[in-house]
């Protein structure tokens, strides 16, 4: 199977490699250092156990119409980054391609295939301009729910944490022969990806947890154990956890764990950085809207007050500006020869 791999950061590189590893034929669509490292080296990845393979037969470039047509497209880019490149994917898509995004948080597609009254309407906080629905035609899509953790360590270098599912599910709940040979391919590269019913309340159960420590630990700085230790913090995350629940079940999804549950599963992770500290730490864009600003968005559809939910997006929405500009002041000053 001809597969490309939008993206070879941390989940881009881990799924990449392993399904390279187990026979695929997989391009690398990616730039800068990590396109000259795989270009040379191929790209290595580090297994929880410290034991190393490399994956030395892939592919990687920049040009999507070099690439051609795959069987299967992965969007391993954050949510935000995804209109840059959407209008490239045509160069990738045939008649039977299968597109498999792995983003967090409310996606552009939620709406399609969904029936009842909100069938086909847009989720704006992640699709602005309805480009990503234009470019990435739903009925390609095969929905995904990403729980490994892995690190880009190094360019061409990842360093795989802990986790190996990967629920996978038709927007229509459908048990198709693609989404079967998906998640075949997934299996033999050692991942778990069952095929769901409702790849919809999957999406809500992880975004759960993702709405709230991951604005709170940007805010305090703090991990996840801290947050769910502190009376305040803890607090505030349920109350978060609470109207996205509210939310979530106008929208006909059924929580299956309890937010009480939840929560522990946080802490028991430990002194853990959330994805969106990690990204106000290092300088980057945080993954705002589909993760805090998409649930605002379905509150208002839905009637749903959020006060909490919008409390905070507030102050992270103000941090993300402040920094966006703090980084443009100290950005070089380019003069003309």
């Amino acid at each position: 199977m001809k597969v490309a791999v939008i993206g070879a950061g941390a989940i881009g590189g881990l799924v990449g490699a392993r399904l390279a590893l187990a026979g695929e034929r997989v391009t690398f669509m990616v730039r800068g250092a990590n396109l000259e490292a795989i270009r040379s080296r191929g790209i290595r990845l580090i297994a929880p156990d410290g034991s190393e393979q490399v994956a030395g037969g892939v592919a990687a470039t920049d040009d999507y119409a070099a690439a051609g047509r795959q069987d299967l497209v992965i969007l391993a880019t954050k949510a935000h980054q995804l209109e840059a490149i959407a209008a490239s994917l045509a160069a990738l898509i045939g008649p039977e391609t299968v597109i498999v995004p792995m983003q967090n948080g409310i996606p552009y597609w939620y709406f399609h295939r969904h029936g009842g009254e909100y069938e086909g309407r847009p989720v704006r906080s992640v699709d602005s301009r309805g480009c990503l629905a234009e470019s990435i035609p739903p009925a390609r899509v095969l929905g995904c729910v990403v729980y490994p953790a892995s690190e880009l360590v190094a360019p061409g270098v990842v360093k795989h944490v802990e986790g190996e599912r990967f629920p996978l599910g038709e927007l229509d709940g459908s048990l198709s022969e693609r989404a079967r040979r998906i998640a075949a391919a997934f299996e033999r590269a050692g991942f778990k990806a069952p095929l769901l019913s409702n790849i919809r309340a999957e999406i809500w159960l992880k975004l759960w947890g993702n709405l709230t420590f991951n604005p709170i630990s940007a805010l305090t700085r703090a991990t996840l154990v801290d947050i769910c230790e502190d009376d305040a913090t803890r607090a505030l995350a349920a109350e978060m956890m609470s109207e996205a629940q509210a939310v979530g079940e106008k929208l006909g999804i059924a929580f299956r764990v309890s937010l009480e549950r939840r929560i522990a599963g946080a802490a028991k992770v430990g002194k853990h950085k959330t994805s969106m500290l990690q990204d106000i730490e290092a300088g980057r864009e945080p993954e705002l809207e589909a993760l805090v600003g998409s649930v605002m968005e379905l509150g208002r559809l839905t009637g749903v007050a959020t006060p909490h939910i919008d409390a905070v997006y507030g102050l992270a929405h103000l941090l993300a500006q402040t920094l966006a500009a703090q980084r443009q002041e100290a950005a070089p000053v380019r003069v003309a020869a």
